[in-house]
């Protein structure tokens, strides 16, 4: 989903730190009242900002 078998990060806490703000990430799209898909969500995001902003905003 986030390609994370290319990622570089690899040392001290940066895999963990990585790990936890994905998991915000998926947390806040799952969280939406659009019944997106998280693939659709992730791209709505990208292209929207004010569909970004209602997600970081609540």
């Amino acid at each position: 989903m986030f390609r994370d078998d290319e990622c570089r990060v690899r040392t001290a806490h940066a895999p963990a730190n990585f790990t936890t703000i994905k998991h915000m990430a998926l947390n806040l799209l799952r969280r939406t009242k659009d019944k997106l898909s998280i693939r659709a969500g992730r791209k709505a995001a990208a292209w929207d900002d004010d569909f970004l902003a209602g997600l970081l905003v609540g």
